[in-house]
């Protein structure tokens, strides 16, 4: 071994040690043992499949989910019916009506989604379920089809060890103040504009 090759062992052994070292003091400064809440949000693609990744990271260690779609089900998603046939420990409520802008019946929107809320919030005080999915649940507050304080409450009460999930863009400031974990996703580029059609198994 040459001598600029042990230097730059020796630099790459010390700054790996260093990066460990600090991994160590934030694993050891988080001594708080209890449930979050993760809001995913941003105009960027990804943010149901990011939940659904928690999903069968869950139930990989035999916790039961909950998974609530809000906006979606006029037609079966991809996730719905994998975990339909393959995963009997999620309990899976879709809306129904699929997007809004296509249904433009406000009235309608308004009922499916109190109907799947009262799912949710049921959800939301068993302590059984370790996850709780509320897939884009964020325009169920921008339309104001479901009361704001209502569903604040229900996750704030939601039991100390059940983690919660919330998709969707917007939601208000008041949602991403509440939530422990918030990710932005960002477009920079999507298919779509380009003109190319959602894929089936990718995009649904």
């Amino acid at each position: 071994m040459t001598d600029e090759q042990a230097k730059k062992d020796s630099s790459y052994k010390t700054k790996m040690q260093k990066l460990k070292e600090n991994v160590d003091s934030s694993i050891a400064a988080a001594d708080t043992e209890r449930g979050v809440f993760i809001l995913l949000t941003g105009n960027g693609k990804g943010k149901s499949s990011s939940a659904f990744g928690m999903v069968m990271r869950a139930l990989g260690y035999g916790y039961k989910v909950g998974v609530v779609q809000f906006i979606k089900g006029a037609q079966l998603s991809g996730e719905e019916m994998y975990v339909r046939d393959h995963c009997p420990q999620v309990t899976f409520q879709q809306m129904g009506t699929g997007f809004t802008w296509d249904t433009q019946d406000r009235s309608a929107d308004i009922a499916a989604a109190e109907k799947s809320w009262a799912v949710a919030e049921k959800m939301l005080g068993d302590k059984s379920y370790h996850l709780v999915v509320l897939d884009e649940l964020t325009y169920m507050l921008s339309f104001k089809y479901l009361d704001q304080e209502m569903i604040f409450n229900a996750l704030k009460n939601r039991p100390e060890n059940q983690s919660v999930v919330v998709t969707g863009r917007g939601g208000g400031s008041a949602l991403a103040d509440m939530a422990d974990t918030v990710s932005e996703i960002k477009e920079v580029k999507h298919a779509y504009n380009s003109g190319v059609m959602a894929r089936k198994g990718v995009d649904y």
